[in-house]
């Protein structure tokens, strides 16, 4: 059983409290970690050690000594590879194929991404006229925004802790990481790489705990902190803005989706089916982006149903070791229990259950996992809550459509608008609804691929402001204007 303890001013340490949690495999509930809870004390020397850090070495770095640095924690992360892969592993039990191609080689790539970027990116200046003749010139500059708070989800951990770490570094700033309490690994393990690729101490900084009465809800409150970053559900964001209104700090967020896949009659139908397969059950059907609700056009309705059934049955559970195995538990036995009240609340409500809708038959020590089989239901009207509310599980309603006008419709009626997926081979009809549908991220005739450079976020209570590529440096940055008169 590892120990785990808070990583501050390059050290680890373990609250003076004495207070420790446990945290348990998905795959089997054993108990593979004791994890140190920071307490107020803990959490004021992390935030202290950031701000000295941010006044000292750190600070007084240029922009290609960062990048320097940046370019080093990732090839730490690649040199480490297996390390980090088995850490993700244990804490959400995904299989190792979606650690090696996506979570830990996106992970360790977001620290390049971002130092490319602030290498590269121009400011603005303008020329401007004056009474006198001689004129004056405006220039921008870019600095650090402070000592940032970042508050990570548990259902891609490393990839998206990286994805505030890296823009916050390269453009800076320093951080306090409080990681998911699912999900303490990769945070901790990030501080080794820190330390062993030079970076100062103070810059990178982990307290672990909860949210509430916990490290979560002291970082937020902690006036020592210039800024937090969130991604995680609605409402947890709701609580996380009503501190950082005291002291009128900036936040950024990414929150929760109950997104729309739209397949058209004439789409690719073998590669829709393989998409929207993918966009639901991936990870368990635990991705922010991934597609609860799927509307296809009435012609293919049923034989696409039939279709995706078959891949969803088709499914190799397995520990997350087994290269055989595509599909891995949910992260917590709490989370099961969460996604099962939807799959009993969709009985109830008159589903039509097409498969899934419980649990798989596990052997041995498996059978104690967090395991819950891919659910594919239809029949529901659009008020039933499986239908409305987010569950984050492995699991989509499918309702036929007739025609553009409903189906854009029926795909904005949700208070959610962070992304969707389209399928159609008429691309000036894809091109038209992407600009109709109220979310934050269009795929059409894809779904995940991800160009870093891009504008990534949500539209309504899905986030507030955007990241990615120059739009990250918008939060990360504080913009100032020097005049100079000539």
């Amino acid at each position: 059983m590892r120990q785990i303890d808070n990583f501050i001013a390059g050290e680890y340490r373990a609250a003076a409290s004495g207070r420790r949690f446990e945290k348990r495999s998905p795959v089997d509930n054993t108990v593979i970690a004791s994890i140190s809870e920071a307490g107020r004390p803990e959490v004021d020397a992390a935030v202290q050690a950031a701000r000295a850090a941010l006044h000292g070495e750190w600070g007084g770095l240029t922009t290609d000594q960062r990048v320097e640095l940046l370019y080093g924690v990732a090839n730490e992360i690649t040199r480490r590879f297996e390390d980090f892969v088995e850490a993700e592993m244990a804490d959400t039990g995904q299989p190792s194929h979606v650690m090696r191609h996506v979570f830990i080689p996106r992970g360790a790539a977001n620290f390049k991404v971002f130092a490319d970027v602030v290498k590269n990116v121009p400011t603005e200046a303008f020329q401007m006229a004056t009474p006198d003749g001689a004129g004056a010139l405006n220039y921008a500059i870019r600095v650090p925004k402070g000592v940032i708070g970042v508050i990570c989800p548990w259902n891609a951990p490393f990839l998206l802790m990286t994805w505030k770490l890296g823009p916050a570094l390269a453009c800076g700033n320093t951080v306090v990481v409080k990681p998911s309490e699912e999900t303490p690994n990769t945070a901790a393990l990030l501080g080794e790489v820190m330390n062993a690729v030079g970076v100062p101490k103070g810059v990178y900084n982990v307290v672990n705990g909860f949210g509430p009465d916990s490290a979560g809800a002291f970082l937020t409150q902690h006036p020592g902190v210039d800024a937090i970053t969130f991604t995680g559900e609605t409402r947890t964001g709701a609580a996380i803005m009503k501190a950082a209104s005291e002291g009128m700090r900036d936040v950024s967020f990414e929150l929760g989706g109950k997104n729309a896949g739209i397949v058209f009659a004439d789409a690719d139908f073998d590669a829709a089916v393989d998409g929207i397969f993918r966009s639901a059950f991936l990870n368990t059907g635990q991705v922010c982006l991934g597609t609860e609700r799927v509307y296809v056009e009435r012609p293919i309705f049923e034989r696409f149903v039939q279709a995706l059934k078959l891949k969803a049955e088709a499914v190799k559970y397995g520990r997350p070791e087994d290269h055989a195995a595509s599909y891995g538990p949910l992260i917590s036995q709490e989370h099961k229990c969460k996604v099962l009240s939807y799959y009993a609340k969709a009985v109830e409500e008159g589903a039509t259950v097409v498969t899934g809708g419980g649990v798989p038959d596990m052997p041995g020590e498996l059978a104690e996992g967090a395991w819950v089989q891919p659910t594919i239901w239809t029949g529901l009207p659009e008020t039933a809550a499986v239908v409305r509310e987010e569950i984050f599980g492995p699991c989509c309603h499918i309702r036929p459509f007739d025609s553009e006008q409903e189906v854009v419709a029926l795909a904005n009626a949700t208070d959610y608008g962070l992304s969707t997926t389209i399928w159609t081979t008429n691309l000036a009809r894809a091109h038209r609804v992407a600009a109709r549908v109220e979310v934050g991220i269009t795929w059409i005739n894809s779904w995940f691929l991800r160009d870093l450079r891009t504008a990534f976020g949500g539209s309504k209570q899905s986030g507030i402001g955007r990241e990615g590529g120059v739009h990250s440096l918008e939060f990360y940055t504080e913009t100032r204007n020097v005049c100079v008169k000539l």
